[in-house]
């Protein structure tokens, strides 16, 4: 059962790295559309941050991720497991069709649907995480566009009599920081939510590993107050390389398709994506870090003139958002009971 145990964590960073993967374009398709950095040099700039999150940021998210939405008691390893492979199922069914869905929402969905598979509705801990998530569903993208209009509002106006070849200069600097500032908070808020998935897995099979030494006594964990540092490490090394490799369907709708950007466009939208981002993850939110950045970039194009965003493609990702957590948890479902029957744990 210990190399089950093992087996399942070894999917849950591979569910990190499809994040990376899935969600690249969240960091990168603003400065890609902008063509501040060629594709290559961008998923290099937006990997490097990513990891450099694990060491600005707690573990707030995780925590939460791992004892706020499903009642620990009920959790083994196939709820676990059932809900990962529905997340995954999810995340590439979305990643195909070029659709920039949450991956946050379908792991929490995926995690969800899978518990309640087993134990039914009262799995589910009807509190405070479930209230801030599923509201974020629809503040966090309301929060990008946001902040993402006031900023480029803001910067009209300062830059109103700079000429336009050296407000360009300027911003594609600016980009730089903007994207390595949204790459760290994507790090920040995703990264741990597959760390609370394994700090969960772990608490719920402790009394596997009580009292073993070598390499599974690393998989002792007593409770969920504390992340082990080699499952922070792992989760941000995954999450980095699969931005490295970069989802780049999604990156043509995001930074193409929405609304034509320029770089001071992207600076904007990327530093309003962050600001909600960062904020989000200090209060311990896991919120959807694929809305955040869409709902600044529809800001930022809103700005020039409503005309300016394809509200049609906006609308279908906006179908993509509500169904994700539902869709996923079906999928898991389906999965939890196929495992359960495979591999009965009582």
């Amino acid at each position: 059962m210990e190399y089950y145990v093992l087996l399942i964590v070894v999917v849950a960073l591979i569910f990190d790295f499809i994040n990376g993967f899935h969600d690249s374009a969240n960091s990168i398709a603003t400065i890609v559309g902008t063509r501040v950095l060629s594709p290559l040099a961008a998923v290099v700039w937006a990997a490097t941050f990513n990891f450099a999150a694990a060491f600005v940021v707690g573990t707030a998210v995780a925590k939460a991720v791992a004892t706020g939405f499903v009642d620990v008691s009920i959790v083994d390893q196939n709820v676990v497991f059932g809900g990962l492979i529905g997340a995954i199922v999810w995340n590439l069914i979305t990643w195909w069709f070029g659709i920039p869905s949450s991956s946050s929402h379908a792991l929490i969905g995926g995690y969800a649907g899978a518990a309640v598979s087993k134990a039914g509705l009262v799995a589910l801990t009807w509190g405070k995480k479930w209230i801030e998530t599923l509201s974020a569903i629809i503040l966090s993208p309301l929060g990008g566009i946001l902040v993402g209009f006031i900023l480029m509002v803001i910067v009209f106006n300062v830059f109103k009599n700079v000429r336009y070849a050296t407000s360009d200069r300027v911003f594609r600097v600016m980009q730089l920081v903007s994207s390595a500032a949204l790459s760290l908070a994507h790090g920040a808020n995703d990264a741990q939510k597959t760390m609370g998935i394994i700090l969960g897995l772990l608490v719920a099979s402790q009394s596997l590993f009580a009292g073993q030494a070598g390499f599974f006594g690393f998989f002792y964990v007593e409770n969920s107050d504390v992340v082990p540092l080699w499952v922070e490490l792992s989760a941000y090394t995954m999450i980095s390389l699969g931005t490295l490799f970069g989802g780049w369907r999604i990156v043509h709708t995001m930074g193409t398709r929405i609304t034509k950007l320029r770089p001071v466009g992207g600076f904007c939208a990327e530093a309003g994506g962050a600001v909600v981002i960062l904020i989000a993850s200090k209060l311990g939110i896991p919120i959807s870090t694929t809305h955040t950045i869409t709902g600044a970039i529809v800001g930022v194009g809103a700005t020039t003139r409503l005309r300016a965003v394809r509200w049609g493609l906006a609308g279908r990702i906006v179908w993509a958002w509500v169904v994700t957590i539902p869709a996923a948890a079906l999928m898991a479902a389906i999965s939890y009971r196929v495992l359960a029957a495979i591999v009965p744990l009582q």
